[in-house]
């Protein structure tokens, strides 16, 4: 069994054990290594990415409905926190085996050139080149068994765990019920393809805007769930 089944086999079955619900491998390709350059956040020796995912608890997510509910931001904060944690476990697993590894939180900013409501790389990008799912008309990361009810978190290293592969297709067809549902109208319905902008599908300034300005009453207007609630891929 040579490196690049070896480890993903070990390295996934040590971190569903610890919890995760899934584990996917890839490599990046050279335009995302040459987008992290540009962005003043190269990836170095670290061109192979695993994408770690978590699941949220149906019963939280079925609460909310027209807002989101304390319990929904408290869990949202505490799976991010655990995703976290299995990215330490993850970068301490690889430097044990002689690799080297970059944590990518499951949920951190990065604003070099103001504020931009984006990480260092796409948790999402990732896990849909892992083969763990796809993109919605939402935005959301829809993962193939899961749907939407996931958090995510990346961990790049030097480890050659896997090639890259292609991204699936949008299950969404006609489906509307995020755009619809969604009070801040943030989401355009326009169907996601590979190398779609975010931007055309989802404002995230008017999200977090509207986040901001309703819900400080719940985790300081952070979270909201509601196209999460609503997207039927999960049931």
């Amino acid at each position: 069994m040579d490196t690049q089944t070896k480890i993903p086999n070990s390295l996934r079955q040590f971190l569903l054990e610890k919890g995760l619900v899934d584990v996917g491998f890839t490599r990046l390709q050279p335009q995302d290594l040459q987008q992290m350059e540009h962005s003043g956040m190269g990836a170095g020796d670290c061109q192979y990415g695993i994408s770690l995912a978590a699941r949220l608890s149906d019963a939280v997510i079925e609460e909310i409905a027209e807002a989101p509910t304390h319990t929904y931001f408290h869990h949202y904060r505490t799976i991010n926190a655990f995703l976290d944690q299995m990215v330490l476990q993850t970068g301490f697993w690889l430097e044990q085996h002689g690799y080297r590894y970059l944590p990518i939180a499951a949920s951190q900013s990065i604003n070099l050139s103001g504020w931009e409501y984006r990480g260092r790389f796409s948790h999402k990008q990732l896990a849909c080149m892992a083969g763990l799912g796809t993109i919605g008309k939402s935005s959301l990361f829809l993962h193939k068994t899961y749907g939407p009810r996931v958090r995510l978190a990346s961990v790049l290293t030097d480890c050659p765990v896997a090639a890259g592969q292609s991204l699936p297709e949008s299950p969404c067809g006609s489906c509307t019920k995020c755009v619809e549902a969604c009070p801040a109208k943030a989401i355009s319905g326009k169907p996601w393809q590979p190398g779609t902008p975010r931007d055309e599908l989802f404002s995230a300034q008017a999200c977090s805007e509207y986040m901001k300005r309703q819900f400080q009453h719940i985790g300081r207007g952070a979270v909201c769930g509601i196209c999460i609630r609503v997207c039927p891929y999960a049931k």
